[in-house]
C-alpha cells in the first residue's frame, strides 16, 4: 500500500526536526536577479516502515536551482547552561537539522519521521525576470505520484549590488589536511584548500586568513597545531632567508577565487601576545622549530627575526599588488590583565608595520580611546560604546560568548537569530565581519581532532555550530550547512538595503529598520521569522518602485 504524504512548504528560516510538525505559513519567493531564493519542502508518510521515494523538479527555472537534503546532526552541547534565551528543542541534546548534501540515487526515504528538501534558486540572467512557477512531486519507485506542491518565483527585474562588507571566517588549513589525511601543502592538501576557499567565496567572504606561519589560534599553552606554514625559513648563521613561492601560490590562488583581502596570521599567541608563534626554520641545513612557547614574545631573538620576515611579507604583497588590502594581527583578544603584554608586542613591530592596517579583536572601549587599537574588532555584545562613537571603519565579531540575545549560528538558535545580522551590519554601518570558525574540526585548544559529522561543538568545548560552517564531504568537497545558507540570506538582505540606500537616503533606510523593529536595531535586537521575510519583502517593492 502506498503511503499518503503529507508535505510542507517552509520558509528558508524554519528548522525542521525529525518529530516536530512544522506549520506552513504564507510565504513569498522572490529576489533578485543575483542572490539565492532559498525554500524548503518538508514531508513525512502516514503509515509505519520506509518507503522510498524520487523527487521530481518541473520548472522553466530548473537549470538554476539546486535540490539538496536536510540532515540531522548530532548536538550533545546545545548551549551554556547559564543561557536564557528561547533555543529549539529547549536546548536539549539530541539530533537537528544542519547538514545540506547533494541528492543521491535511492538515497531519499519517507517515514513517519519528518525529512526535508532544501531548495536554492540563482538564476543569474539579465533576460529573466517575472514569475514562474516551480513544481516538486514526490514519486514512488515505481514512478507514481505521492504528492505535488507547485510554488511560484519572482525574480526581480535588477541585480543587487556587489557586498561592500569585508568578511572573514577564519580558514584552517592544518584541519582540512588533518580529515583527509594529506600532507600539508602537498598537491592534494592545495586542491583541497582551494574547494573549500572557492565555497567560502561563494558565500561572502573575501578576506582570508594566510598561514605565513601555523596560525597560533584555539592551541593549549605548550600545544601545538599541525604545521601550516606557507613561508619557508632558512638561518645561515646569523643571517635569515626566506623562500616565498608558497606564499605567491596562496595569493595567486585566492585571487582566482574571488578573494580580494589578506590577514596574515598572528604575530604573537592569542590571548595576551605572550609568546611568539610556531615558527619552523632550516637552521644551517637542519629543519626544526625554531620558535614557540618557549620563546618570550619580547626579546632580541624573536626581534632580530621579525625585522627580517615582515618587510620580506612586505614584499611580496607589493609584488602581488594586494599591498593595501592586507590586514594584520598582533594578538587575538587579550584581556584586560594582558594589556602590558600586549602593548609591549605591538611596540616591537610598530616601526615594521608602519603604514599598515593593524586590527585585532579587542573590545574594550578605553583601549580604543587609548588609541591601543586604531582598527579594533568588537564583540556584539560589548560594541555599544563604540556604537555611541560612532567609531569609522568599525568591524564586529561574534563567537561562542555572544550567545545571549545577540545574533549568532549555533544549531540550537532560531535561524531569525542568524539572518538578523544583515540589518544589523548594514545599521551600524559595519566594514567588516569577523567570525573564528569557517571549518575548525579540534577539540576546544586542538588537543586532537574531532570528526564534525559526529560532533560539532569542539567536544563539549563550546555551543553546537560555533566552530565550523561546512562539513567536510567524503568526496573532497565541503558541504555545506543550513547556517551558511541563511548567513548567505543575511549578506544578501544587507546588499539590498544598500540599493534602497543608494535610491534614497542612508537615513530614511535606517529609519524604515528601526520602524520596522519597533524601535533603534541594535545588535541585541531579536526578531521573529516573519517579520524578517516582511522587511525584505517591503525592502524589495521600495525599489522597484524607484527603478
Amino acid at each position: 500500500m502506498n503511503p499518503t504524504i503529507d508535505t510542507r512548504i517552509l520558509s528558508s528560516l524554519e528548522k525542521v526536526f525529525l518529530d516536530n510538525a512544522p506549520a506552513e505559513r504564507p510565504l513569498t519567493l522572490q529576489g533578485f536577479r543575483n542572490e539565492i531564493i532559498s525554500f524548503q519542502l518538508a514531508f513525512r508518510q502516514d503509515i509505519p516502515g520506509q518507503h522510498e521515494v524520487q523527487l521530481q523538479l518541473d520548472s522553466p527555472l530548473s537549470r538554476f536551482v539546486q535540490l539538496r537534503r536536510v540532515q540531522q546532526v548530532p548536538v550533545q552541547m546545545a548551549m551554556y547552561d547559564d543561557c536564557t534565551d528561547p533555543l529549539l528543542q529547549d536546548g536539549h541534546p539530541g539530533l537537528y537539522p544542519d547538514l545540506l548534501t547533494e541528492l543521491k540515487p535511492h538515497a531519499l526515504k519517507s517515514s513517519r519521521q519528518w525529512s526535508c528538501i532544501w531548495v536554492d534558486v540563482f538564476a543569474e540572467d539579465e533576460s529573466l525576470s517575472g514569475v514562474f512557477p516551480l513544481t516538486l512531486q514526490l514519486l514512488d519507485e515505481q514512478g507514481m505520484l505521492l504528492a505535488e506542491r507547485v510554488v511560484h518565483i519572482e525574480l526581480l527585474p535588477a541585480s543587487l549590488p556587489p557586498q561592500r562588507l569585508l568578511l572573514t571566517r577564519w580558514f584552517h588549513c592544518d584541519c582540512i589536511a588533518q580529515h583527509y589525511g594529506v600532507e600539508a601543502f602537498s598537491e592534494a592538501h592545495w586542491t583541497l584548500i582551494e574547494r573549500f576557499l572557492r565555497t567560502a567565496v561563494r558565500h561572502g567572504m573575501n578576506l582570508v586568513l594566510t598561514p605565513i606561519h601555523t596560525p597560533p589560534l584555539d592551541t593549549a599553552v605548550g600545544g601545538e597545531r599541525l604545521t601550516t606554514q606557507l613561508v619557508d625559513v632558512f638561518l645561515d648563521g646569523s643571517t635569515y632567508h626566506f623562500n616565498m613561492d608558497k606564499l605567491r601560490r596562496w595569493i595567486k590562488m585566492c585571487k582566482d577565487c574571488g578573494v580580494t583581502h589578506f590577514e596574515p596570521a598572528h604575530l604573537y599567541t592569542q590571548w595576551g601576545a605572550q609568546h611568539a608563534p610556531k615558527i619552523m626554520a632550516t637552521v644551517n641545513g637542519e629543519y626544526g622549530q625554531l620558535f614557540g612557547w618557549d620563546t618570550p614574545a619580547v626579546c632580541s631573538a624573536y626581534r632580530t627575526f621579525l625585522a627580517a620576515y615582515i618587510p620580506a611579507l612586505r614584499q611580496v604583497f607589493a609584488d602581488e599588488g594586494v599591498s593595501d588590502h592586507v590586514r594584520w594581527h598582533i594578538s587575538d583578544e587579550p584581556s584586560d590583565r594582558h594589556l602590558s603584554s600586549y602593548l609591549a608586542a605591538r611596540n616591537q613591530v610598530d616601526d615594521l608595520l608602519q603604514g599598515c592596517v593593524i586590527m585585532d579583536a579587542l573590545s574594550n572601549f578605553s583601549y580604543y580611546q587609548q588609541g591601543i587599537v586604531n582598527h579594533p574588532v568588537v564583540a556584539t555584545n560589548r560594541v555599544e560604546p563604540f556604537l555611541s562613537a560612532q567609531t569609522p571603519g568599525l568591524w564586529v565579531y561574534y563567537c561562542c560568548a555572544q550567545y545571549q540575545q545577540m545574533s549568532n549560528t549555533f544549531i540550537a538558535l532560531p535561524s531569525s537569530r542568524n539572518r538578523i545580522l544583515g540589518a544589523q551590519l548594514f545599521r551600524w554601518n559595519a566594514e567588516g565581519f569577523l567570525h573564528w570558525g569557517y571549518n575548525f574540526y579540534n577539540c576546544m585548544y586542538s588537543h586532537y581532532a574531532v570528526d564534525p559529522h559526529a560532533v560539532t561543538d569542539a567536544d563539549c568545548g563550546v555551543p553546537a555550530g560555533d566552530p565550523f560552517q561546512v562539513y567536510p564531504g567524503p568526496d573532497g568537497f565541503p558541504e555545506e550547512s543550513l547556517r551558511l545558507m541563511v548567513t548567505t540570506h543575511a549578506l544578501q538582505d544587507m546588499r539590498a538595503l544598500e540599493f534602497l540606500s543608494s535610491l534614497t537616503s542612508r537615513e530614511y533606510v535606517v529609519h524604515l529598520l528601526d520602524t520596522a523593529f519597533g524601535g533603534r536595531l541594535t545588535f541585541s535586537t531579536m526578531a521573529a521569522s516573519h517579520d524578517i521575510l516582511q522587511l525584505r519583502q517591503r525592502v524589495n517593492q521600495e525599489i522597484l518602485t524607484r527603478l
